[in-house]
């Protein structure tokens, strides 16, 4: 079947092939103008493959692409850009010593040439562009000193400076706030009403359902389907995205028995880089054979409390037993041995080393171990068996365990970072946000991970800003609010309204 008129973007039968990888198997996507247009689909379904090669920075190996009906050709990004298609990547592509005005004018005819006049006349035209769409940004502060939520207004901005009709976001808001999100949906209903064609990769079911118009499903590099959001749900969706799998009802599990206290906090102070108090008189325990979330709006301590319990940063006053144990204050590697495990909000950034390979990554705590190395020197071909025998075990997908992890999705990263930190068999696991950034099949898996270290006796902090998630996994609740503790209650007690209020600073209820 061929365009229709009012189809603003159609591809064709799109293939694309990464040596014997095929990433998109005969894809077919049509969007309209005046839409925002959901494309929805697990980590590695090949939605942000089918956007580069719309916005030029692949080229299809076969397959059509039309542009309000006329079949044209995208060989690179400047292709995309003459055709008004612009698109904003998850990773910001901005220089970081550069002012917003000149990352938006960065590379075009003459741009520094002309004398400081010309750059303010320009930023006049860029302030005006980001006032009408509610773009707010210092234009003439360097990036490095603008917050995540900023810079990717920046992002949007130069699209919509250059002329772009067709604005493609690549996972918008993993990177931002609840009220960050509220505030870039607004904008892009404006400029949904002027006309423009909205196309947003993403996997958060509640902000599809929320924001667009049309939505289509990825799987395994196929298309699966295209509906209107009316004509669908979050249950059938999620189906749709992970195949027959079967997703397990969290709210239903029933809390395990619990043992004796296996951490105890007391009356810890603790304080932020800038200086001001994070943590203030913190107390809570945390039991053998349980989870306990921690809930409560970012910056509130959360991060913090899991940096002083991983031996990251160092205690002003209180006192932490773990296991009948007094822990050293600011010890990376007391933590480690008294059986702590870790997996940090951001793991390409604290937790995994995106150029090393799996072996690498998975002999970061335990190189000095004699199962590891004898001498000084690692035992590679034990090492190497080892290494595979874990990929293997959490179904790690990769093409080889000698191959970068940067090259893995976020998914399959997030679970060799379990592998290794499981494979310690820690009495306590420190997970913090695990699943952001994750589809529906790969969260899944954490949470069942999660659940096993449970039910083996192991006890679990669990920190996320995903209600649902804590909501749904944990056997106890903590709520965070200005570095303390103003609520504790068992899942059965806890409602989301309840909790709404404690981390509002509205009720306190320390339990």
């Amino acid at each position: 079947m061929r365009t229709q008129e009012k189809d603003a973007v159609e591809m064709v039968q799109i293939v694309k092939q990464f040596g014997s990888v095929l990433a998109n198997d005969e894809v077919d996507f049509r969007a309209r103008s005046g839409e925002i247009h959901a494309l929805l689909g697990e980590n590695g379904a090949g939605k942000s493959t089918m956007m580069c090669m719309l916005s030029g920075v692949y080229r299809p190996t076969s397959g059509e692409i039309y542009i309000h009906g006329e079949q044209v050709r995208i060989r690179s990004p400047k292709d995309a850009m003459k055709l008004g298609i612009g698109m904003v990547f998850q990773n910001f592509r901005l220089v970081q010593t550069l002012t917003a005005a000149e990352n938006i004018v960065l590379g075009e005819a003459g741009s520094f040439w002309r004398g400081p006049g010309w750059l303010s006349k320009k930023s006049e035209e860029i302030e005006a562009i980001s006032k009408h769409f509610g773009l707010l940004f210092p234009v003439d502060r360097p990036i490095w000193q603008l917050s995540v939520g900023e810079q990717q207004r920046v992002e949007i901005v130069k699209t919509l400076y250059r002329g772009a009709d067709f604005i493609i976001l690549d996972e918008p808001t993993s990177v931002l706030t609840p009220g960050e999100v509220d505030q870039l949906f607004e904008t892009l209903n404006r400029m949904k009403k002027e006309g423009k064609t909205v196309i947003m990769t993403t996997h958060k079911l509640k902000e599809v359902m929320f924001a667009a118009d049309h939505i289509s499903v990825m799987r395994k590099g196929k298309m699966i389907a295209t509906m209107a959001k009316s004509e669908t749900s979050e249950r059938e969706l999620a189906q749709l995205m992970v195949g027959e799998m079967s997703l397990a009802s969290r709210a239903q599990l029933k809390a395990k028995v619990t043992g004796k206290p296996m951490l105890t906090v007391k009356g810890l102070d603790v304080y932020a880089d800038h200086g001001r108090k994070a943590l203030d008189g913190l107390h809570f325990e945390i039991n053998k054979g349980e989870i306990v979330g921690v809930a409560g709006v970012s910056g509130n301590g959360q991060k913090e409390l899991a940096e002083v319990l991983t031996g990251l940063r160092m205690w002003k006053q209180g006192e932490v037993h773990f296991d009948g144990k007094m822990m050293r204050n600011g010890s990376v590697r007391g933590a480690i041995e008294l059986g702590i495990g870790h997996v940090p909000e951001n793991r390409m950034r604290s937790g995994l080393a995106g150029s090393l390979d799996s072996v690498d990554n998975l002999l970061f705590k335990t190189y000095r171990s004699s199962e590891r190395s004898r001498f000084g020197l690692l035992r590679t071909g034990s090492n190497r068996n080892w290494s595979q025998r874990l990929v293997e075990m959490f179904d790690v997908k990769t093409s080889g365990i000698d191959s970068p992890v940067q090259f893995m999705s976020g998914g399959n990263q997030q679970k060799l970072l379990f592998a290794r930190e499981i494979d310690q068999g820690p009495k306590l696991m420190i997970a913090v946000h695990p699943t952001q950034g994750l589809d529906v099949g790969a969260s899944e898996g954490v949470y069942q991970l999660l659940e096993d270290l449970r039910s083996k006796g192991r006890s679990v902090l669990l920190i996320s800003e995903d209600l649902d998630e804590v909501l749904g996994l944990a056997d106890r609740i903590l709520v965070m609010y200005d570095g303390r503790i103003v609520g504790n209650m068992p899942r059965e007690a806890a409602s989301r309204e309840h909790i709404g209020m404690l981390m509002a600073g509205s009720e306190e209820d320390a339990g």
